[in-house]
C-alpha cells in the first residue's frame, strides 16, 4: 500500500530502477486508505473554497529532471537567503516592537526549512495537477493523482525519517479550517484605493483595520510638568566664553571666538599640512599636555566648579583664621545652598550629581555639620544655636526638639529673645500642645526672668531691656489666653498686675518679686473687690485695714439689685444644630468674659458657680506677676488693659506679639475714611479683637460696647486708675474714655439706631461735661476738641461751633507753638471744609478765617465775613517764619527738643490746609515735598525709630503724620475736583516704602488702586514690598487688593443675582490669591498669624472647595492650635464636623462654654 494514495500511480510507474529506489519510501504496507478518505475530501473542499476567493493562482510547475530541480532548488535557496538577510536588516532597524511581535519574528526566522518546504509542496501540487490533465495519461490512477496532493520534497529526495513532528501551534488552522497556511495568499495593502475602478463613482470599503499606520498620540508636555520643571532647574550655559572684564564703552556686537584668534599650528614633519591642533600633535609625538594646561578648565562646568572650590577654600581659610566671627559662619551656612545647586564639585560617580541636586537632607546635614563646628568655637553664641534648632526642625522629632530647647533655655535663662522663641515654638507644636502646658510655661518664663532681674540667679546677670521684654511676654500671654477662650484668666491677670504695680504696700516694695507674690496671695484669696469691680480699694488699703482689724461690712441697699440675666440663650430652635451652637457660644463669650466671684451680699459660695472654669485661682496667675519700675511701662500697662477691654487707647502691642494677637479683619475697614477723608475717626485697633469678641470673619468692627456689667466694669477701671496719673498721662486717659463713648455714637449712626443714638449721645455729652468740669481739664484742648467733634457728629453744627469758639477764645493771645491749639484749630477748619461739599462756599471762608486767626496775636473772634487779602498774606508769612524756626531747631540741635517736634507736625498740617484753601493743591503739595526732602535725610541719619511709628519724640512720627495729612488732602481734592491719580499713587508708594506697617496708608492705597483697571503696577509694587519689608501688612493688603478685584469682576459677571458668561478672565485671580496666601503663610510672622489663616480658610470656603479647605484648616492648626476662632470658623464652613471639632477643642483644652450635651438638654427643654 502506498504511503500517500494520491501518488500511488507515480510510485508504480516504470521509470527505471533509480527512480524506483528513490520512491520506495512511498509504499507503506501499514497504511489504510479508508481511514483518511473522508478527511482528505473535507480538506480539498475547504481548500477549493479558499482558492476561489484568493488572488489568481500561479502557473503550475512541470515535472522536470532531477538535476534541473536541484539547480532550481539551489537558486531558490539563494534568493530566499538574500530575502531573509534583508528582512533581518529591516527588523534590526525597527527596534521598538512589542513582545508579541518579537516572538513572531523569532519564530519566522527559526523555521526557514518549513517555509521553503511549504512553498515547494505548493508547486508540487500544481505540477501534479498539470500532468494529470495531459491526454497521454488518461487512466484512473492519473486522474486520482490530479485530485490529490504530493509533497514535492518527498519526491525529489528520500530520507530515513518517515514522520516529522511539529509541536508549534498554528492559529491559521483554526481560522481557515485548513492544515496548510501556504494555501492562503498573504499580501499588504497600501492605501484604500483599488486599480481599475472609477474613484468618482465607485469605492471599496475594506473590512478590518485600516492600512494606514496608527501613530501614537504624543502628549504635549506643559511647563508645569515634572519633566519640564526638571529642565528649568538645569543651570544655563553662558553664550560667550570670554573672561575679559566689561568695558565702559558700549559694545555694538557680541564677540565670538574665531579661528583667527587661535595661534596657527607650526608645520612640521608630523603636521606637514598644518591641520592638526596642538593636542593632536603632542599625541602623535607620544607626549601629554603640560601640567599648567591640564589644570586649566576646558569647559564651563569645570570653570564653575573651580570657582566654587575656590570659594569653599576661601571660607575654610577665613573660619580657621577667625573662628569667633559669627556672621562669617552664618554666611558659610547660607553658601551651602549655592554649592548644592551645582554639586558637580562633590560628585564621586556618574548619576550622583542629580541626586545631590535634589537631596534636601544632604544640604541640611552639611549645614548642620558647619553649625556644630561653629558652636564648638563659640559656645556662648545664641544665634548659632538658634540657627541649629531651626535647621533641626526639618528632620528631628518634636520630642527631641523640645529637649534641645530646654537645654538651651537652661543654659541661658537671662536671654529674653530666646525665651520668646521658645514659647512660640512650644505654642505652635500641635502634637505636644495643650493650654495648661503653655500657660504654665509662660509662668515659668516670667518667674525665671523676674529672678534674674532681682539678682537671685547669680550665675546670669540681667541683660539690658529685660523689663520691656518681660512686659511684652506678659501681653503675649494675655492675648494667648484670650484667643484660647480663657478670657477670665486674662482679665484676672491684668487685674492682679494693676494691684501688684500701683497699690503695693510700702512694707513689701524692697522685697524680691517672689516674696512680694507670696504676700499678694492672701489679698487675692480674701474676696476683696479687684480693679474693675465695685468698691475696689487696692492691695495697700486692704493691708493697712488688716493691720487695724479688718473692714466694716456694710449691707448694701436692696434697691440696687442688678437685673437677672436673660437665660433664654436659644431663641430659634428650628435652626440647624451647628448654627444654634455657634450663636450660643458667641453669646456666652460676649457675656462671660469677667471672672466669676461669689457675691457675699447674696450669700453666694464657690459651689454656686454653674461653670467652674469661670473661677480663677491664684495658682493660675501667681507665677506670671512681674514688677514694673518704669513709669512709662506702668502707663503702658493701663493702656494695654483698656485696649484689651475694647477702649481705643491708641496702644499698639510690641512687634514680637503683634501678629500673634491679630485675629480679626478690622484693619481693612475704611469706616468714615472714604466719606470724610480729612476728619475720619481712626480707632487703631490693629486687627486685634477685644475681650469677649468671637465674631465671624468679615463682620464690621464698630465699637458697640459691652453689656451692662461690662460697661460698668470699664467705668470702674477708669475711676480707679485716673487718680494715679497726672498731666499728659491723665489727659490721655480722659481722651481715651471720651473716644470710646464717641465710637459707640458712631456705631449707632452707622446702624441708624435712633433710639440708642439718643441715649448714647446724651450719656457721652454728660461724660464730656463732667470731665471738662474738673479743674485740671478746663484748659485741656484735647477734651474740648473731642466734645466739639461729638456735637458735630450728632448733627448739632451750631452747638459745635460754639464749643470750638469758646475753646479758642480761652487762649487769649494764641501762638503757633502750642500743639494742642493747632490741632484744635485744624479739626475745626477741616470740619468746615468737609461741610462745604453739601453747602455753599461760605464755609471755606470760615476755614480760612480759623487758620488766619491762629497766626494773629489778638484773641480769637467768631466768623463775621470774608477774610481780607492782607490778613491772608500776613498769615502766610507767619506760617513760613514759624516753620523755619521749628525746622532750624529740629535740624541744628543734635538732641531734638520734644517741644519743637510736637509743634512741627501740627504746624505743617495747618500750613498745608491754609495753602490749599488760599492758593491750591499744588502749593500744599510743594510744602510737603520740601519738608519731606529735609526730614528724610535726618530720619535716615538717626537710624532709630524707623519701626516705632507711634512715638511722637522722633522725626519719624512727625514725617508719618505729615504724610497722612498730605494723602488726606489729595483724596479730598480728588473727591471735589478733577485731579489725576498719579500724584496720590506716587505719594502713597513713597510713604509706604518708609512705613510698611502703617495700616491707614495701606487702606488708602488699596482703595485708590481698586479704581484702576490695570493691576500690573499694583502687583509690581506689592511684590517689591513683600520681598523687602518685614511686617505682615504688605502681605495682608496685597491679598485684600486681589480679593477686591475678584469681587469687582464677579459683580460685573452677575446681573440680578444670576451668573452670566464671563467677559473678564477670573480664574487667574483665584490662582494668584491662593499663591499669595501660600507665600504669606511661609513668611516669618505669617505662619503664626491667626488672621491670615482665617482669611485663607474663608477664601477657599467661598470657592466651594471643601477638601482643600479642610486641608488648610488642619494646616492652620499645626501652626496656630490655640486660636479658638479657627475652630469656630471650621464649624461654620464644615457643619458636619461639629462633633469632631469640639472633641479636638476639648483635647487641646480650649474653652468650650457650651458642650454638646448641654445643648441637647437646652433643645429638649
Amino acid at each position: 500500500m502506498a504511503l500517500f494514495p494520491a501518488f500511488a500511480g507515480v510510485s508504480e510507474a516504470p521509470d527505471g530502477g533509480g527512480s524506483r529506489k528513490e520512491l520506495d519510501w512511498l509504499s507503506n504496507p501499514s497504511f489504510c486508505v479508508g481511514t483518511v478518505t473522508t478527511l482528505s475530501q473535507q480538506t480539498e473542499e475547504a481548500t477549493a473554497l479558499v482558492s476561489e476567493g484568493s488572488s489568481p493562482t500561479r502557473s503550475p510547475l512541470k515535472s522536470e529532471p532531477s538535476d534541473e530541480s536541484d539547480a532550481s532548488r539551489k537558486l531558490t535557496q539563494i534568493i530566499r537567503r538574500k530575502k531573509k538577510e534583508k528582512k533581518k536588516k529591516r527588523k534590526h532597524q525597527h527596534h521598538k516592537k512589542t513582545k508579541r511581535k518579537h516572538r513572531q519574528s523569532s519564530s519566522s526566522e527559526s523555521e526557514p526549512d518549513s517555509d521553503s518546504g511549504k512553498d515547494r509542496s505548493s508547486r508540487s501540487i500544481r505540477s501534479s495537477q498539470k500532468q494529470a490533465e495531459q491526454p497521454n495519461q488518461g487512466n484512473n490512477t492519473a486522474a486520482d493523482a490530479g485530485l490529490r496532493s504530493v509533497w514535492l520534497e518527498d519526491i525529489q529526495s528520500l530520507t530515513g525519517e518517515t514522520f516529522r513532528t511539529d509541536k508549534k501551534p498554528d492559529p491559521a488552522n483554526w481560522e481557515y479550517k485548513s492544515l496548510y497556511r501556504g494555501d492562503i495568499a498573504r499580501y499588504k495593502r497600501k492605501g484604500d484605493s483599488c486599480l481599475g475602478i472609477n474613484p468618482k463613482k465607485q469605492c471599496i470599503s475594506w473590512e478590518g483595520a485600516s492600512s494606514t499606520k496608527k501613530r501614537a498620540h504624543r502628549h504635549v508636555e506643559r511647563y508645569f510638568t515634572k519633566k519640564s520643571v526638571g529642565l528649568m532647574s538645569v543651570d544655563g550655559v553662558s553664550v560667550s566664553s570670554r573672561t575679559d572684564p566689561p568695558s565702559a564703552e558700549p559694545v555694538l556686537f557680541i564677540p565670538v571666538k574665531d579661528l583667527d584668534d587661535m595661534a596657527s599650528p607650526v608645520t612640521t614633519w608630523l603636521n606637514p599640512l598644518g591641520i592638526y591642533d596642538r593636542s593632536t600633535t603632542q599625541w602623535l609625538q607620544g607626549q601629554g599636555p603640560s601640567e599648567a594646561e591640564s589644570k586649566q578648565p576646558d569647559s564651563q562646568l569645570d570653570r564653575e566648579n573651580a570657582l566654587l572650590k575656590a570659594k569653599v577654600e576661601e571660607f575654610n581659610r577665613k573660619v580657621r583664621e577667625n573662628p569667633r566671627d559669627i556672621q562669617l559662619w552664618m554666611a558659610f551656612v547660607a553658601f551651602q545652598d549655592e554649592v548644592m545647586r551645582s554639586p558637580g564639585l562633590y560628585a564621586m560617580e556618574e548619576g550622583e550629581q542629580e541626586k545631590r541636586k535634589k537631596s534636601l537632607k544632604l544640604i541640611l546635614e552639611k549645614k548642620l555639620a558647619i553649625l556644630e563646628r561653629a558652636i564648638e568655637s563659640n559656645q556662648s553664641s545664641i544665634d548659632l544655636k538658634l540657627a541649629k534648632l531651626k535647621l533641626c526642625a526639618e528632620f528631628w522629632e518634636p520630642a527631641a526638639l523640645v529637649k534641645e530647647w530646654q537645654k538651651l533655655v537652661f543654659l541661658h535663662p537671662n536671654n529674653t529673645v530666646l525665651w520668646q522663641k521658645y514659647l512660640l515654638f512650644c505654642q505652635s507644636q500641635f502634637s505636644t500642645f495643650s493650654i495648661s502646658k503653655i500657660h504654665s510655661l509662660y509662668g515659668k518664663c516670667l518667674s525665671t526672668l523676674s529672678a534674674v532681674k532681682d539678682g537671685s540667679i547669680l550665675s546670669h546677670p540681667a541683660l539690658p531691656g529685660i523689663e520691656e521684654a518681660m512686659f511684652a511676654l506678659l501681653l503675649q500671654q494675655c492675648h494667648f489666653l484670650r484667643q484660647a477662650g480663657h478670657s477670665e484668666k486674662a482679665v484676672s491677670l491684668f487685674q492682679a498686675m494693676v494691684d501688684f504695680t500701683f497699690f503695693k504696700p510700702d512694707s513689701v516694695k524692697d522685697l524680691p518679686t517672689k516674696l512680694q507674690v507670696e504676700f499678694f496671695e492672701p489679698f487675692w484669696d480674701s474676696g476683696e473687690p479687684r480693679p474693675g469691680e465695685k468698691g475696689a480699694r487696692g492691695w495697700r488699703a486692704w493691708m493697712h485695714q488688716q493691720e487695724r482689724g479688718g473692714w466694716v461690712v456694710i449691707n448694701p441697699d436692696e434697691d440696687d439689685d442688678e437685673p437677672e440675666e436673660d437665660d433664654q440663650e436659644i431663641k430659634e430652635k428650628t435652626l440647624p444644630r451647628w448654627q444654634i451652637w455657634l450663636a450660643a457660644e458667641r453669646s456666652r463669650d460676649q457675656r462671660h468674659w469677667r471672672p466669676w466671684r461669689p457675691d457675699k451680699t447674696k450669700k453666694q459660695t464657690e459651689e454656686d458657680c454653674e461653670d467652674p472654669e469661670r473661677q480663677v485661682l491664684f495658682d493660675d496667675i501667681g507665677q506670671s506677676l512681674i514688677r514694673l519700675s518704669s513709669q512709662e511701662l506702668q502707663f503702658q500697662l493701663i493702656e494695654a488693659f483698656l485696649q484689651f477691654l475694647g477702649v481705643p487707647s491708641g496702644f499698639v502691642p510690641p512687634a514680637s506679639c503683634l501678629y500673634l494677637a491679630m485675629d480679626e479683619s478690622s484693619i481693612f475697614d475704611s469706616g468714615l475714611c472714604d466719606e470724610k477723608p480729612l476728619t475720619f475717626f481712626n480707632l487703631s485697633f490693629s486687627g486685634i479683637s477685644c475681650v469677649g469678641c468671637m465674631d465671624r470673619l468679615g463682620s464690621l468692627r464698630w465699637t458697640r460696647g459691652h453689656n451692662r456689667e461690662g460697661e460698668e466694669f470699664i467705668r470702674n477701671v477708669f475711676h480707679l486708675v485716673m487718680p494715679l496719673f497726672s498731666g499728659k498721662q491723665k489727659s490721655q486717659l480722659c481722651f481715651s474714655w471720651l473716644r470710646y463713648e464717641i465710637a459707640k455714637v458712631i456705631w449707632c449712626l452707622h446702624t441708624k439706631n435712633k433710639k440708642r443714638l439718643k441715649s448714647q449721645g446724651k450719656n457721652c455729652k454728660k461724660l464730656a461735661k463732667n470731665l471738662l468740669k474738673e479743674p485740671e481739664n478746663r484748659n485741656n484742648f484735647c477734651l474740648w476738641k473731642q466734645y466739639a467733634h461729638l456735637e458735630w457728629l450728632l448733627g448739632n453744627i451750631e452747638d459745635a461751633r460754639k464749643v470750638f469758639d469758646t475753646a479758642l477764645s480761652m487762649v487769649g493771645s494764641s501762638e503757633l507753638k502750642d500743639r494742642e491749639l493747632c490741632e484744635l484749630s485744624l479739626l475745626y477748619a477741616e470740619l468746615e471744609v468737609e461741610l462745604s461739599l453739601d453747602s455753599s462756599g461760605a464755609t471755606t471762608a470760615r476755614a480760612v478765617h480759623i487758620l488766619t486767626r491762629l497766626t494773629e496775636g489778638s484773641p480769637y473772634g467768631p466768623f463775621t465775613g470774608q477774610v481780607l487779602p492782607t490778613n491772608v498774606l500776613k498769615a502766610r508769612k507767619a506760617y513760613e517764619h514759624a516753620l523755619q524756626d521749628c525746622l532750624g531747631k529740629s535740624c541744628v540741635s543734635d538732641p531734638t527738643p520734644a517741644d519743637s517736634l510736637n509743634c512741627l507736625s501740627s504746624l505743617v498740617k495747618c500750613f498745608m490746609l491754609f495753602q490749599y484753601l488760599t492758593v491750591g493743591i499744588d502749593a500744599a503739595v510743594q510744602i510737603y515735598e520740601q519738608l519731606f526732602a529735609k526730614l528724610k535725610g535726618s530720619v535716615f541719619s538717626e537710624g532709630s525709630g524707623m519701626e516705632d511709628g507711634a512715638s511722637s519724640q522722633n522725626l519719624t512720627s512727625v514725617l508719618e503724620a505729615i504724610t497722612l495729612m498730605h494723602t488726606s488732602l489729595l483724596r479730598f481734592h480728588m473727591k471735589v475736583n478733577v485731579y489725576p491719580l498719579t500724584p496720590l499713587r506716587e505719594a502713597l508708594s513713597e510713604a509706604l516704602r518708609l512705613y510698611p506697617g502703617n495700616q491707614v496708608l495701606w487702606r488708602s492705597y488699596v482703595q485708590i488702586q481698586n479704581k484702576s483697571h490695570s493691576a500690573s503696577k499694583t502687583r509690581k509694587f506689592f511684590d517689591a514690598m513683600t520681598r523687602s519689608a518685614k511686617p505682615m501688612e504688605p502681605w495682608l493688603f496685597a491679598i485684600e487688593a486681589e480679593k477686591m478685584r475678584k469681587r469687582l469682576v464677579e459683580t460685573v459677571q452677575r446681573v440680578g443675582g444670576r451668573e452670566i458668561h464671563a467677559t473678564i478672565p477670573e480664574a487667574g485671580l483665584t490662582h494668584r490669591i491662593r499663591a499669595l496666601f501660600e507665600n504669606a503663610v511661609r513668611s516669618d510672622h505669617g505662619s503664626q498669624c491667626p488672621l491670615l489663616w482665617r482669611m485663607y480658610l474663608n477664601f477657599l470656603a467661598s470657592l466651594g472647595n471643601k477638601d482643600r479647605s479642610k486641608g488648610v484648616f488642619y494646616k492652620a492648626l499645626q501652626n496656630c492650635p490655640w486660636a479658638k476662632v479657627l475652630y469656630m470658623d471650621a464649624v461654620e464652613y464644615f457643619p458636619d464636623e461639629l462633633q469632631e471639632v469640639l472633641d479636638l477643642m476639648t483635647e487641646k483644652e480650649l474653652r468650650v462654654r457650651l458642650p454638646l450635651e448641654e445643648l441637647e438638654l437646652l433643645l429638649a427643654d
